[in-house]
């Protein structure tokens, strides 16, 4: 704590107002959106909450620079694995995050990327600007038509779930991984589970809404894209860990697989060079949860995690 007798808070980059407000009565420091790490671990230093996104390391380093009195690392974000979770609980500190409040924003936009990636919108649209469009052919920018497809979801949670529901009246099929059957939302969507080769194999699209773990790193590599159908779209809104990006870039330039729409990457905000440079890819900045409504809510939510954990109660969304 520091030497006002207010508890002190760290937001490591930036909250919006909507959550900031809400910290009014404490001592808030903010690192900013271009803080480097050298001058975040001294500004943790003496935080009794800690304030994270997706692109904070937030290790045993950091935690130990922040000191014995830190008691909550709150994520802006629904994903964690910015963040040692372990090393976290060694330490007792609390760690949250924004779960719920994004869903409809996140998978909306997987539904953008498909309808783009599946109709080459980015690169139509490229070929106009740059003046290259010499007139209507009926040969020319053919894409898929998404009546009647069959999808494939990669992991039903909150947001793969959404994205059912977005795209069922357009749905032949739809098929689903996941680590647990999920029998009512089979019966709301008439989705079947199936075993991630047989999605590959079967779906029109495929889009992927599991979290970054070791065992998910690279699900989709060389050996599943060729298991796909060629004229296939595949779409990312979950975290960039789960597609291998070279073998992507290759697939699509060799016609594998029909086309991508990407919003997350392995190396934020580092995109490969192999990737901007693939036909037929639709390339978004990580902007998933970006609507006014959505990330005023994280902002919240976050905020609200935070103070709770120095209320000593029991925070809206624990994950240890």
């Amino acid at each position: 704590m520091s030497d006002s007798a207010r508890p002190t808070v760290v937001v490591a980059r930036k909250l919006l107002p909507a959550g900031l407000d809400l910290l009014a009565e404490y001592e808030v420091r903010v690192g900013g959106l271009d803080v480097e790490r050298p001058a975040l671990l001294e500004l943790v230093a003496g935080a009794d909450a800690f304030i994270s996104d997706p692109t904070v390391p937030v290790d045993g380093e950091l935690l130990d620079a922040a000191g014995p009195q830190l008691r909550v690392v709150s994520n802006f974000a629904v994903g964690y694995d910015n963040i040692d979770v372990e090393a976290c609980r060694e330490r007792g500190v609390v760690v949250t995050n924004t779960p719920g409040v994004l869903t409809n924003a996140t998978a909306e936009l997987a539904l953008e990327l498909t309808l783009a990636a599946a109709r080459r919108a980015s690169e139509a649209e490229a070929t106009l600007r740059a003046g290259r469009w010499t007139g209507w052919d009926p040969g020319a920018m053919l894409g898929l038509e998404l009546s009647g497809a069959t999808f494939g979801i990669v992991g039903l949670g909150r947001i793969g779930g959404r994205y059912a529901e977005l795209v069922r009246p357009l749905a032949g099929e739809i098929l689903y991984v996941a680590r647990s059957p999920k029998p009512e939302r089979e019966r709301e969507l008439g989705a079947r589970r199936v075993e991630l080769g047989e999605l590959l194999e079967r779906s029109d699209v495929v889009s992927l809404h599991a979290p970054a773990a070791p065992e998910t790193k690279h699900m989709i590599g060389a050996d599943e894209l060729a298991r796909m159908r060629p004229h296939a779209v595949l779409v990312n809104t979950g975290r960039g860990t789960l597609v291998d990006s070279a073998a992507l870039a290759r697939a699509l330039a060799d016609g594998q697989i029909g086309a991508a729409g990407l919003d997350v990457y392995e190396h934020e905000p580092h995109v490969p060079e192999e990737l901007l440079g693939a036909p037929r890819c639709v390339l978004l900045p990580h902007i998933g949860s970006a609507t006014h409504t959505a990330r005023n809510a994280m902002a919240e939510l976050a905020a609200r995690n935070a103070l709770a954990v120095l209320a000593g109660e029991e925070p809206p969304h624990r994950v240890a």
